[in-house]
């Protein structure tokens, strides 16, 4: 049984004190680097964005087995963005579409989700209608017309279903209850918000393709709503293309679980801290040969940066390095809730929609971090 089965779903729970202190330490550490980077001049900041939003573009693709030249994504986000001297690198159609999404997440992360927004991501990713050999249904929710649709691994011949999505007949209803839930103001903690969003759209699977690429463009957009900026100084991306074992580790037991997704959101609230380490590692980077500009980053910080670096196989946020991806193939009752109800009075286990209130008194706690 997958989670979209149980009677309750969507109603996600999770255990607010196995996340407090995780989650403080995050927000610590994503004050700290928004902190340094309000204190750089305007042309630091548009430069540090053009790397991070390189980055994210890049990797999210590369997730997915999809690699694009950095240069042709780089030159394409730097004209959007009006960086001069910066727009060098050849023209690469196939990357134009990743960089929309990518920029229309971020740049317009206020305006309301919707149907249509959602149907232009998906078909700027898929511009002539096909995944290399494959025809992708575009700018339409997927149908069964070709059986289930189904996440594989393994190679032909012995593939291995990871996961089955909800039949497409339920497709219209879960994304009425997903968009409800994604445009209402709700006080969620805004990292959870996003890996809540990035957890309840893949699991739907609405498209033919490109279902992950846009639960990763979400996440990135719900960061950026809360942190009151367009402009990114981090690759979430990044991060989990060098976890990416354990983030499809992570999304199959959630999605063979219960609604109980505090381990799904343990994962991601560390997988964003490790962002962060890596984003500080980046900010030296950019910052050289001016280092006195930058918030004084402290040695302790930038080796336990190179060394979670070193301790994932990859260099640094700029790595484009690229491994086999496995072969993935993708072919009611639905009432969003901001409710906060225990389930019991000694385990403090509740239901997502407003629970982090202790969350966030332990943010602002000094002797909790």
């Amino acid at each position: 049984m997958y989670i979209w089965e149980l009677p309750d779903w969507p109603i996600f729970r999770c255990d607010a004190n196995k996340l407090a202190q995780p989650l403080a330490l995050a927000h610590l550490q994503q004050g700290r680097l928004l902190g340094r980077m309000e204190r750089l001049g305007f042309a630091l900041q548009l430069e540090a964005t053009l790397e991070a939003t390189t980055e994210e573009a890049v990797k999210n693709a590369e997730i997915e087995g999809e690699i694009f030249n950095r240069d042709s994504v780089r030159s394409s986000i730097a004209r959007r963005l009006g960086v001069p001297d910066a727009a060098l690198g050849p023209a690469d159609r196939r990357a134009e579409g990743i960089v929309d999404m990518t920029l229309d997440a971020t740049r317009n992360c206020t305006a309301p989700l919707t149907h249509e927004r959602l149907f232009a991501w998906q078909a700027a990713l898929f511009p002539t209608g096909r995944s290399g050999l494959h025809a992708v249904k575009v700018a339409a929710w997927r149908d069964d017309a070709h059986g289930p649709m189904q996440v594989v691994s393994g190679p032909i011949g012995r593939e291995k279903v990871q996961y089955q999505a909800p039949p497409a007949v339920r497709i219209e209803a879960e994304m009425q209850a997903f968009l409800a839930w994604f445009n209402e103001p709700l006080p969620v903690d805004g990292i959870l918000r996003a890996a809540i969003a990035h957890l309840w759209f893949v699991t739907i699977h609405p498209f033919d393709d490109g279902n992950g690429r846009i639960a990763r463009a979400l996440a990135d957009m719900v960061l950026a709503r809360a942190e009151n900026s367009p402009q990114r100084f981090y690759s979430l991306s990044g991060q989990i293309r060098r976890d990416r074992s354990s983030y499809y580790g992570s999304l199959e037991r959630t999605q063979k679980g219960d609604l109980d997704i505090t381990a799904c959101l343990l994962w991601f609230v560390e997988c964003f801290a490790r962002t962060l380490d890596a984003a500080e590692f980046a900010c030296a980077n950019v910052l050289s040969p001016a280092p006195t500009s930058c918030g004084r980053l402290s040695s302790g910080t930038i080796t336990r940066s190179r060394r979670s670096m070193s301790d994932s196989g990859r260099s640094s946020t700029v790595s484009s390095m690229a491994s086999k991806a496995s072969l993935r193939r993708e072919n009611g009752r639905l009432l969003p809730t901001a409710r906060c109800r225990p389930l019991s009075a000694t385990s403090r286990t509740w239901s997502i929609g407003a629970f982090l209130s202790a969350a966030k008194v332990a943010a602002r706690t000094p002797a909790t971090v």
